[in-house]
């Protein structure tokens, strides 16, 4: 079983309403103290640095922050999660104006980032399954230049300055040695090829926004904290890079008859007083059509009967829960005197009276505590 991931604030020693300024003191304070260039081989810094590195990065994004501080982990997907050692170039311009990079980050494909949405169902379409229609803004390929940014019929040229590497080199010589520095270069932005007549549609940029129809296939017995993926329906990746994942989140409307519990359902209705005493045949409701009910004879207030595979659809595995009925007898109100008069003899058949004789349960009581 993997390892639970700790909270970023914690791994920085911030509190959840700390400012930039002080997220950013507190990730410099520690990754001085755990760098893996200041600490040679011992793997625990390298570990410490990259659980560092990893919440500064989330934190330090205004978006992603916000994510994380709406759903935890759960909100951010793998796009999300920064290179582990992005920060050592960034800890060494601290210690020494200049430092050398432990491995160039790669300049290559690179993967788009993942999208999220909520999606509502009833509990109707939780119970069928459903396919539901989304719309999703989200960055796409180009379709003019399909991601060049150059204009179609022309080509990007390589950059001068980096030599189409994507990558510039600083060599800083110190007292401590030598230090070269990698770092993406400021002309080309790392693409390593500059656009000198740029795509009419994305401006240069390669990239479009779009808004997309999807079809989302919610799966029977759905409940609340489902989360769908579709693969490759998020953003688009830059340099060839393939798409980021959709996933959305279910969430399930209450309804005005039914409560859930996982894959049971309740449901509450009304019996006579006579219908409890003498037993009876009912029809309730379903998710999928009336069913009849057989109420026992001498049924009390407050019982629950259950129809035993009238719930919801299991998620993962086979077969259905449970409805749980849940009686409610009814003293009834208005009576007639000819209705009063046949209850009163029921009554009297049953040795019971209803004109004041019997001292009730505080006279008794009374009666005890004398005693």
């Amino acid at each position: 079983m993997p390892e639970k991931k700790r909270d970023y604030y914690e791994v920085l020693g911030v509190s959840r309403d700390a400012r930039v300024e002080e997220i950013k003191r507190a990730f410099r304070r520690l990754a001085r103290e755990y760098h893996p260039d200041a600490n040679p081989g011992d793997p625990q810094a390298e570990e410490k640095f990259k659980e560092i590195n990893e919440a500064y990065g989330v934190l330090s994004d205004p978006e992603k922050k916000a994510r994380y501080d709406a759903y935890g982990h759960a909100g951010l997907g793998p796009a999300d999660i920064p290179d582990p050692f992005s920060g050592f170039g960034e800890i060494f311009d601290m210690f020494f104006g200049g430092g050398r990079s432990r491995s160039a980050r790669s300049q290559g494909p690179k993967r788009g980032a993942d999208l999220r949405l909520d999606l509502e169902v009833t509990l109707e379409e939780a119970f069928s399954g459903v396919e539901k229609n989304v719309e999703v803004e989200r960055i796409e390929r180009c379709p003019i230049c399909e991601g060049s940014g150059a204009r179609p019929g022309s080509e990007p040229i390589r950059c001068s300055r980096c030599h189409g590497s994507g990558q510039v080199e600083t060599v800083t010589d110190s007292l401590f040695g030598r230090f070269v520095s990698v770092r993406t270069c400021p002309v080309c932005g790392g693409a390593g090829v500059k656009v000198t007549d740029p795509c009419p549609e994305c401006a240069g940029l390669g990239q479009v926004r779009k808004v997309r129809r999807l079809t989302v296939r919610v799966p029977a017995g759905a409940d609340n904290g489902l989360r769908l993926r579709l693969p490759e329906e998020g953003e688009a990746g830059t340099r060839g890079g393939p798409p980021g994942d959709l996933y959305v989140d279910i969430h399930v409307l209450p309804h005005n008859v039914f409560q859930r519990e996982g894959p049971d359902l309740h449901l509450e209705t009304e019996i006579s007083f006579v219908q409890a005493a003498l037993g009876t045949q009912l029809e309730v409701p379903t998710l999928d059509g009336p069913a009849p009910l057989k109420v026992p004879e001498g049924t009390q207030p407050g019982a629950v009967l259950r129809l035993r595979g009238k719930g919801m659809p299991q998620l993962r595995g086979s077969g259905r829960g449970d409805l749980h009925v849940h009686l409610d007898v009814r003293t009834p109100v208005g009576l007639t005197p000819r209705e009063k008069e046949l209850l009163r003899e029921f009554a009297a058949l049953r040795g019971e009276t209803t004109r004041g004789k019997e001292k009730g349960l505080w006279g008794r009581m009374k009666e005890a505590w004398n005693s």
